[in-house]
């Protein structure tokens, strides 16, 4: 257990006192870390960090699982004094303030993209226990439901469900179908603009013959907004009232924004989180119930998930014929390797894989990783680092691409800056 926590924090942390901690000493008891990712200078944080405390000194002080569980603060901050003065706040350890390129590795591992953010995860093994430690601190205070382990759907959602008109349904009907867990709310442009879409989708698929339903899961402001919204929507929905099963939802599924809809398969298990993107991607809904491909092509609707951890680009002259076709052909043998990889460790893939013509979203990445406009072009593109790593050779073959991946996971290329 402790070299594993040894590989993924480091020999040593620091604490308030800017002693060492080391870290293969305190992993000999602990089940689970607590990864706080946040930064001195954020509001939010400063307001987490409060309740934060105060759940972790009752915890300690009595829960019977107190050796368990151990907090690490990842920051963000730039400024060391910044750093020291928000760490003198805090009764747990932190990665060192020199240690940036762990913090970031993490960043990446755990797949966060806002922060305040508390990822519990296994001592032993690193898979995320919860990765949304946040609703835990607000909803558990006494810790009582430690580890905050997932349960299954069924179980979270169990309870009546609405339907438009008034009606009500047992969530036992979802039970063999489909199921879209929707988080959206009224006040959120991006979540009304995909509600338009969902709805026409959501009847295609229905009209095919196919058991699908969505679960709306509202974070509208006021039971008013929530009723307004609903009133636009032809599936059932979770109570605004029952803000306690909302909630454990939202803990389930890590939800860090909205609008975003996970996909579950007939037996409850996860399809994709990235529900949003297939359904803006695919109108006609040929490719429902939309299992993850392993090859993307770059556009419009799916360069949000550029932001979401590192991402392989092939640029290709998309002029010639079948040149796209072609690109994907030729690192898809790599990306379906990596995806099978890590699933059977049921981990997710440290690795997107995508493959970009010449066009607007292509021109304006470019510009922005200030990449060259050589075609093919091999890059791995790590916005959250601000870095690029570029492979420059005259042609781009599988087994240019399977050692560019192999270098990159074994962090022996070098970066350069975005």
């Amino acid at each position: 257990m402790s070299e594993f926590l040894v590989n993924l924090l480091g020999e040593r942390l620091v604490n308030s006192e800017k002693a060492e901690v080391d870290v293969q000493a305190l992993g000999s008891k602990l089940s689970l870390v607590g990864l706080y990712f946040g930064c001195s200078l954020n509001a939010p944080c400063k307001q987490f960090n409060a309740s934060l405390c105060e759940f972790y000194s009752k915890f300690k002080k009595s829960s019977e699982h107190k050796d368990k569980l151990e907090i690490v603060f990842v920051s963000s901050d730039q400024d060391q004094k910044h750093w020291q003065d928000f760490l003198q706040e805090m009764q747990w350890p932190a990665l060192p303030f020199k240690d940036k390129h762990r913090k970031m590795k993490l960043w990446n591992k755990y797949k966060v993209t806002s922060i305040p953010s508390l990822v519990f995860v296994d001592a032993t093994t690193g898979k995320v226990v919860c990765r949304n430690g946040l609703l835990v601190v607000r909803d558990d205070p006494k810790g009582l439901e430690f580890p905050w382990g997932p349960k299954p759907f069924a179980e979270v959602v169990a309870g009546p469900l609405l339907r438009n008109g008034g009606q009500t349904t047992d969530s036992s009907s979802l039970e063999g179908s489909y199921v879209g867990v929707y988080f959206s709310a009224h006040w959120c442009p991006p979540c009304r603009s995909l509600t338009r879409v969902l709805v026409e989708s959501y009847r295609t698929v229905k009209e095919s013959g196919q058991k699908f339903e969505i679960v709306f899961v509202s974070a509208d402001r006021s039971e008013e907004s929530f009723k307004q919204y609903f009133s636009e929507m032809p599936w059932v929905a979770v109570p605004y009232a029952d803000e306690g099963r909302r909630s454990r939802l939202n803990r389930l599924y890590g939800i860090q924004g909205i609008p975003t809809l996970i996909l579950l398969d007939t037996e409850g298990h996860m399809i994709t989180r990235q529900g949003r993107v297939e359904v803006l991607n695919d109108p006609e809904c040929r490719l429902f119930p939309w299992h993850p491909r392993p090859v993307l092509e770059l556009s419009e609707s799916n360069a949000v998930q550029l932001n979401e951890g590192p991402c392989l680009v092939l640029f290709v002259d998309a002029e010639e014929e079948g040149e796209l076709e072609a690109a994907k052909g030729l690192i898809l043998p790599i990306a379906e390797k990596i995806m099978a990889k890590h699933k059977a460790k049921e981990e997710e893939t440290p690795l997107l894989f995508f493959v970009a013509g010449e066009d607007d979203m292509s021109d304006s990445l470019r510009d922005y990783t200030n990449l060259p406009e050589a075609a093919p072009l091999l890059t791995i593109l790590d916005m959250s680092a601000r870095a690029k790593y570029v492979r420059d050779v005259e042609e781009i073959t599988p087994a240019v691409v399977e050692q560019f991946v192999s270098d990159f996971l074994a962090e022996t290329l070098k970066p350069e800056p975005i």
